[in-house]
């Protein structure tokens, strides 16, 4: 009697395991996707270096509108103070227009109860701006000495006010401007911040981890060569001391470097250096906060400003400013305390510590620490300024 069974489509074993066939379809399935999810990163999604790269762009542009946002920070309350002032200025200006009048006034009601005719007082106080004073020249000819003295602090007076609100009238709008350029700043500083967290949001955990890689490399790479740097300084300073002890003064020359040597900062400087590295020393482990200045998180020139407060001297707020406040030196003559600027666009600041390391806030999501002047590799430099 024949079977009604169906024949079994022949399985495959996995590791002595016979395997149904649809579990193979499935395997087979599953080895496509991931094929597919491999070869993504090349045709739907960027490649994990272009998503590192753009990551980095996202936030040197955050960190070049933080700046901007800091500028406009500053002018802002500058002109917020200026504006303050000149209505403060206004009130006190308009009382005393008011008490010029008060006192016109008088000299107008005395003449009404001699029975004069239309007052010679009355006739300014009916003037709408001090030119229409000027021009009632007949009338000033007939009026009594402390009359002339009660019309000329009115026109004063009132000539002082009127520029005065002109003046506040400008500075509210100027400081309307300064509000919009800093909406504007800080939307953009957001803006990129948050296309950087998406980005960094789409990658997988393996991703992430060989992105992690890519950053220790990074970070390993720049740590040699500021030991090459720290080689490099020590044997110009070695060369220094032959030099000053064969009495030949400092070296004409930079020793392996062969350029022309700066002279070294005097002591003055390395005390303030001391006080300004021990208070950026004392920051590690706060937060980067763009556009904070402190005392529980910074950005990069927040820091590098609140540093050098610390040993008494004032630097400006921004990167753009910091960058002119002082001396520029060569790289390889950098000394304790000098201040290292990053990019083309002078977006990022460290103070120098020494060994080819600095101090500095680097960007969103990390913390105040020290690190290799060439975290970022040797283009990243843009200079060395020794700030007092």
């Amino acid at each position: 009697m024949a079977s009604h069974r169906k024949s079994r489509t022949p399985g495959t074993r996995v590791a002595g395991i016979r395997t149904p066939a649809l579990a193979t379809a499935a395997l087979t399935s599953v080895a496509l996707l991931s094929q597919t999810a491999e070869a993504a990163p090349g045709e739907d999604r960027p490649s994990l270096e272009e998503v590192e790269k753009k990551v980095g762009d996202l936030y040197r542009q955050a960190e070049s509108a933080t700046e901007k946002y800091n500028a406009a920070k500053e002018k802002t309350g500058k002109q917020r103070k200026r504006v303050d002032t000149l209505l403060d200025d206004v009130a006190k200006r308009t009382q005393k227009l008011n008490e010029a009048r008060s006192e016109l006034g008088s000299y107008a009601a005395a003449q009404y109860r001699t029975g004069a005719g239309m007052p010679d007082t009355a006739t300014f106080l009916l003037a709408e701006t001090p030119q229409d004073i000027f021009d009632q020249r007949q009338v000033l000819d007939r009026m009594t000495g402390r009359q002339k003295a009660a019309v000329d602090d009115y026109v004063t007076q009132q000539t002082e006010t009127m520029k005065k609100r002109q003046e506040a009238t400008e500075s509210l709008r100027t400081l309307t401007e300064t509000q919009g350029d800093l909406k504007t700043a800080k939307a953009t500083v957001q803006k990129k911040l948050a296309d950087a967290r998406e980005l960094l949001s789409k990658l997988t955990a393996e991703e992430k981890a060989r992105l992690a890689a890519i950053e220790k490399r990074k970070q390993e790479e720049g740590a040699r060569k500021a030991a090459e740097l720290a080689r490099q300084q020590a044997e110009q300073e070695q060369a220094r001391e032959e030099a000053a002890q064969q009495g030949g003064g400092a070296s004409e020359s930079s020793g392996s470097t062969g350029s022309t040597e700066t002279p070294p900062a005097d002591s003055s400087y390395g005390t303030k250096a001391e006080k300004a590295i021990a208070f950026a020393r004392a920051q590690i482990g706060k937060p980067y906060v763009w556009g904070a200045t402190g005392p529980g998180s910074y950005d990069c020139s927040g820091l590098t400003q609140a540093a050098w407060k610390a040993a008494g001297v004032s630097l400006p707020r921004t990167t753009y400013d910091q960058v002119n406040a002082g001396t520029t030196v060569p790289v390889s003559q950098a000394q304790p305390g000098d201040l290292v600027f990053f990019y083309d666009d002078v977006t990022h600041v460290g103070i120098y510590i020494g060994n080819g390391m600095m101090i500095h806030a680097p960007k969103p999501g990390t913390y105040v620490r020290e690190e290799s002047i060439y975290y970022d590799g040797d283009s990243a430099i843009h200079s060395v300024v020794r700030p007092a």
